[in-house]
C-alpha cells in the first residue's frame, strides 16, 4: 500500500508552514508574517503513531485574486488538493472566520476529498473554545483546535486525519 498524501491548505498566514515544520521535525518551509512566502508545494515524509505519510505544504489561497503570483499559488494548491488523499483545511482563530475561508471551503468541497478542519492559533483551549465553534459555520465538520507554534493539539489533529 502506498503512503497516504495529506495536503495542508488555507488562506495566507494561517500557520500552514508552521504546522508543516512541526510535523516534519525540521524547518523546511520558510515561516514569515508576510503573505506569499510559500509559493510552491513543499513535501516531507512524516510518521505519526507508526503510520507513514507524505505531507504537502501549500501557499495561501486567495480565492478571488487576479494577481499573477497569487493565481499561480492557487494553482499549486489545487495540484496538492488533487493529489491528496486527505486535506487539512487550516484556519486562523485570531483572524476569525472570514469570507475567504468560506470560499476556500467551497473549493475544497468540490474536490470530494476528506477534509479535516483545523483552527490554528488557539492559545487557551478553555478560553478560546467558544470562538472555535464559529468555524462550524463552514459546514466542513468538527473543528480541531490547535496551536502549531506551541505544538498543542497537533496529536488530536493527526488522530483525526488518520481516522479518515
Amino acid at each position: 500500500m502506498s503512503k497516504p498524501i495529506i495536503a495542508i491548505v488555507g488562506r495566507p498566514n494561517v500557520g500552514k508552514s508552521t504546522l508543516f515544520n512541526a510535523l516534519a521535525g525540521e524547518n523546511i518551509s520558510i515561516i514569515k508574517d508576510t503573505p506569499g512566502v510559500t509559493r510552491d508545494r513543499i513535501y516531507a515524509d512524516v510518521e505519526w503513531l507508526n503510520v507513514n505519510f507524505t505531507l504537502i505544504d501549500t501557499g495561501g489561497i486567495e480565492p478571488e485574486s487576479n494577481d499573477v503570483i497569487l493565481s499561480q499559488m492557487r494553482e499549486q494548491a489545487q495540484i496538492a488538493i488533487d493529489t491528496a488523499d486527505v486535506i487539512i483545511f487550516m484556519t486562523d482563530l485570531k483572524q476569525g472566520l472570514v469570507d475567504a475561508d468560506s470560499k476556500v471551503a467551497d473549493m475544497l468541497r468540490r474536490s470530494h476529498k476528506p477534509i479535516v478542519l483545523a483552527v490554528n492559533k488557539v492559545d487557551s483551549f478553555q478560553r478560546d473554545m467558544a470562538e472555535v465553534y464559529e468555524f462550524y459555520n463552514l459546514g466542513i465538520g468538527d473543528p480541531v483546535p490547535l496551536s502549531a507554534a506551541n505544538r498543542t493539539g497537533i496529536g488530536d489533529l493527526l488522530d483525526e486525519v488518520l481516522r479518515i
